[in-house]
């Protein structure tokens, strides 16, 4: 999976279900996508972006590439969009715990800032998490893949047994090309896990950092193994 930051419950279920997370940085940089920024709720109505400005976000690097502009100020532009959460949320000091886990002063690389959220949240609700970076590996794998051919590529290279998706993205795999090389095909389907952000309308599929501003690690570990249905490709998509 590309790298996101602090992103929705979803993810943290697909993270739950593997046996290894591999964090997929070696193909064009996309801009204006989660992996530097997130949503979470405006202080006055609906839902606001929290980002983190790059030095470089544009098409022509690699995500591996991607470097922030200020880390510093990065985090004081985190914190102040949280801040209106602190006199209602009954979590907001160990979500802002997380924040000061994920956040190194002297690390301008937005993968690894987006790795170290994620490994924050995780030992915090006690999910198993034993990932890979991508651009780290040395996978030789070929110049040019569709799409759906990466991870199919790199299971192969790894001897990984079974491959698992978001079911969002069914359309971009063939189940003949996996089966012909011993690899199961999954896909996981989150489902919605509602909460009462009190003084707030609720708004769904927010950052994890909403949703732990709310609930306890025990309710939200508790969700992210159950509000998840795993199905095996049936075929081709």
């Amino acid at each position: 999976m590309q790298p996101y930051f602090f992103p929705y419950l979803g993810h943290f279920s697909l993270i739950a279900a593997v046996d290894e997370w591999l964090v997929f940085d070696i193909t064009q940089y996309t801009p204006k996508t989660w992996m530097n920024r997130n949503r979470i709720l405006h202080p006055n109505q609906g839902w606001q972006y929290v980002s983190i400005p790059l030095a470089n976000g544009s098409i022509s690097i690699k995500t591996y590439e991607a470097k922030i502009l200020d880390p510093v100020e990065a985090r004081k532009n985190v914190l102040g969009k949280l801040s209106h959460y602190k006199r209602k949320a009954p979590y907001y000091d160990a979500v802002l715990n997380l924040i000061d886990e994920t956040f190194d002063d002297g690390d301008d690389s937005l993968v690894r800032l987006d790795v170290r959220g994620l490994a924050a949240v995780c030992r915090y609700l006690d999910i198993s998490f034993h990932y890979r970076i991508c651009s780290e590996m040395n996978l030789d794998l070929p110049a040019a893949l569709d799409p759906g051919e990466w991870a199919l590529e790199i299971c192969s290279r790894l001897g990984a047994g079974a491959y698992l998706n978001p079911s969002s993205g069914k359309a971009l795999f063939n189940q003949t090309r996996f089966a012909e090389r011993g690899i199961d095909l999954l896909f996981a389907q989150p489902t919605e896990f509602s909460y009462r952000p009190m003084g707030y309308h609720y708004e769904p599929y927010l950052s994890m950092l909403d949703l732990l501003m709310w609930n306890s690690p025990d309710v939200v570990a508790r969700a992210a193994d159950e509000q998840v249905i795993i199905e095996m490709a049936l075929g081709n998509e």
